[in-house]
């Protein structure tokens, strides 16, 4: 079983994330160009945190982001900080999205999920091989 590892002083991981979360309403609002300047903002964010954005994709209303984090990187903070920057600067340069939305920019939750780099039954094998 081969992994992708990083390393801190005493440490050795490999920690990738899927996030996902959802415009207001659902709101058809993010344009290819808006989807990239997400992308930018996501990749500003993620530098004070530890966290390096492998992808980022999505549809009209949603955003997906593949990213790889430390042990130590406290993953509701980036969230709500990715969240919270990212609302506030696409409503400024991107005023039609101001009025498609009242309030918020994003839906409150979100979803993510630990990603791993093999299958849950090939580590399960593995596990019980040892």
């Amino acid at each position: 079983m081969k992994y992708n590892l990083e390393k801190g002083s005493q440490t050795v991981y490999a920690l990738q994330y899927h996030f996902v979360t959802v415009t207001k309403y659902r709101a058809d609002i993010l344009t290819d160009e808006i989807a990239e300047r997400l992308g930018e903002i996501a990749s500003d964010i993620s530098e004070d945190f530890g966290v390096s954005i492998q992808n980022v994709n999505g549809g009209s209303d949603h955003v997906h982001i593949l990213f790889t984090a430390k042990p130590t990187t406290n993953l509701t903070k980036f969230i709500n900080s990715l969240k919270g920057v990212s609302s506030r600067k696409v409503r400024d340069e991107y005023p039609e999205t101001r009025q498609a939305l009242d309030s918020a920019f994003w839906q409150p939750g979100y979803f993510l999920a630990t990603t791993g780099q093999v299958s849950i039954d090939v580590l399960m094998e593995y596990v019980e091989d040892q």
